[in-house]
């Protein structure tokens, strides 16, 4: 296994503790630009997310409306009441983005789909690189303004659903995440570029609890004049 990888699990809180855990639960805040152009502006203001963090499951709650969650796996999606009855779902729910763009709408099940992924994803690093099927390079380090961060380069595996196959994790000297490129295949491809800041512990596990996503120039720097997404994390429980 990756050197950078066990130095970047290491100092996340450790191998022993993330298999002791059984669920995540987060509090959080979403905004960003994008969301306006999906149709779901403030939908993800003030939610929780309760994830797995061995499988891809997440939920989000409440989900549009008081008394409704969403529930997200990579080949389910659905909008549930509280006492459990399905309103609605949709099987292979990445089918649905076919020909999408940035610009494309979404509906109610694209929303829990893409959300779900994504948190998933970001509540989960760098654990999830030791699940089956994926495979990990460090590549040549990074200079950002003077500070060198060793970058990883993580292939997913065909089963875990995510922005994209190839994507490019950065940490600083300590271990800790700083930054995580991707591009998102279902609005037809981006160059991303989700900055990681503001580390804290909880439960034993180190999360970054502030994220801000930009486009990528031409020269793999950031364009600063417009957050994508914004994810604020207020607080974390686990069991």
């Amino acid at each position: 296994m990756s050197d950078l990888l066990e130095l970047a699990v290491a100092a996340h809180g450790g191998w022993e503790r993330w298999r002791q855990i059984s669920k995540l639960t987060a509090r959080i805040s979403v905004g960003g630009t994008m969301w306006h152009l999906k149709g779901w502006p403030g939908a993800l203001s003030d939610v929780s997310v309760s994830i797995d963090p061995h499988r891809q499951h997440a939920a989000f709650s409440p989900f549009l409306e008081t008394g409704r969650h969403s529930e997200y796996e990579p080949g389910r999606t659905a909008i549930v009441t509280d006492r459990g009855e399905v309103l609605e779902e949709r099987e292979h729910p990445r089918k649905a983005f076919a020909g999408h763009v940035i610009q494309t709408p979404w509906d109610a099940q694209h929303l829990a789909y893409f959300s779900g992924y994504a948190i998933w994803t970001y509540l989960t690093t760098p654990f999830l690189f030791g699940l089956p099927g994926f495979i990990v390079e460090e590549i040549e380090p990074w200079d950002e303004h003077g500070e060198i961060w060793r970058r990883l380069k993580v292939i997913f595996p065909p089963d875990v659903a995510s922005h994209s196959t190839e994507q490019i994790f950065y940490f600083d000297a300590a271990g800790i995440l700083r930054r995580h490129d991707y591009s998102v295949e279902i609005m037809g491809g981006t160059s991303s570029a989700n900055y990681a800041s503001e580390p804290q512990t909880f439960g034993g596990l180190v999360f970054l609890t502030k994220r801000r996503v930009y486009a990528i120039g031409a020269d793999n720097r950031p364009i600063l004049e417009r957050v994508a997404v914004a994810i604020d994390i207020s607080g974390i429980d686990m069991e």
